[in-house]
């Protein structure tokens, strides 16, 4: 079974490094890449990911507003919060827009991969 994977981040460069990561495995499928919030629901919409790996604050709404649009229509996907900030109040305000794993940065690639795997899986 290929886990199907959305990327939401506004940084180019995370976005990259995320579709390489994740498209190296051969059980993921990296099937599109938004660069904000907007975007990010469309193309959930379109694609109907297993996974979307949705950074918390982009252009057009952010990681929260997003989340909880994407789970309205695409309700079977799971989203990982992947962020710079782990302050408290980002954590609860994506874990209320229905976000199922929160990841900050930095976290080892194989962290990252084991997540969306999982979640792919259920």
């Amino acid at each position: 079974m290929t886990v199907r994977v959305l990327i939401a981040d506004d940084d180019p460069l995370i976005r990259d490094v995320l579709r390489d990561v994740l498209d190296d495995e051969p059980d993921l499928e990296v099937v599109a890449v938004a660069s904000d919030a907007r975007e990010a629901v469309e193309l959930a919409e379109l694609h109907l990911p297993s996974v979307v790996v949705l950074d918390v604050r982009m252009p057009h709404g952010g990681g929260a507003r997003a989340a909880t649009e994407i789970l309205q229509r695409a309700p079977g996907t799971r989203i990982v919060a992947f962020s710079a900030y782990t302050d408290v109040g980002a954590v609860d305000e994506m874990r209320r827009a229905g976000v199922t794993e929160y990841l900050a940065k930095g976290v080892r690639n194989t962290e990252l991969v084991d997540v969306v795997r999982r979640l792919g899986e259920q």
